[in-house]
């Protein structure tokens, strides 16, 4: 992984073998992000999802393998507890077309990805929520 900053945006080129969300940690806390937003496109070839089962309050993983177009990834980044804390969904689309995607648990790149980190000045906590079992943005600081 290679990454380029510019004031406020960073731009990262996440290499073949490495997995996605391992990287963008190391970027934010090597660059002390507290609040960005983050969005990428690329390739991956081993990927989990999840979808919130909203009754039992738990996500419900899928893993895909193959190959696969990243069409979108797009997320936060946050703290909770004051430690870095990262919200990112993706989907991707295999040879026929078909798009597959949620909650993002992993995904390991296997020809490039291109990520864009724009940086936003302050900070958001995060506060687990009981009623719907997800850590949200907590304004109240």
């Amino acid at each position: 992984m290679e990454y380029r900053r510019s004031g406020d945006t960073i731009l990262a080129r996440i290499d073949k073998g490495e997995e996605i969300l391992t990287q963008l940690r190391l970027i934010a806390e090597t660059e002390h992000i507290r609040l960005a937003h983050v969005s990428a496109l690329g390739a991956t070839n081993d990927f989990t999802v999840g979808a919130l089962n909203t009754d039992a309050k738990a996500y419900v993983s899928n893993r895909f393998r193959g190959d696969y177009e990243i069409v979108s990834l797009t997320g936060t980044i946050t703290t909770m507890n004051g430690a870095y804390y990262s919200h990112i969904h993706m989907s991707a689309g295999n040879e026929t077309g078909t798009v597959s995607g949620g909650h993002l648990n992993s995904a390991t790149v296997s020809a490039t990805c291109e990520m864009v980190i724009r940086i936003i000045d302050g900070t958001v906590n995060r506060k687990y929520d009981p009623d719907t079992g997800l850590n949200l943005f907590d304004f109240s600081e």
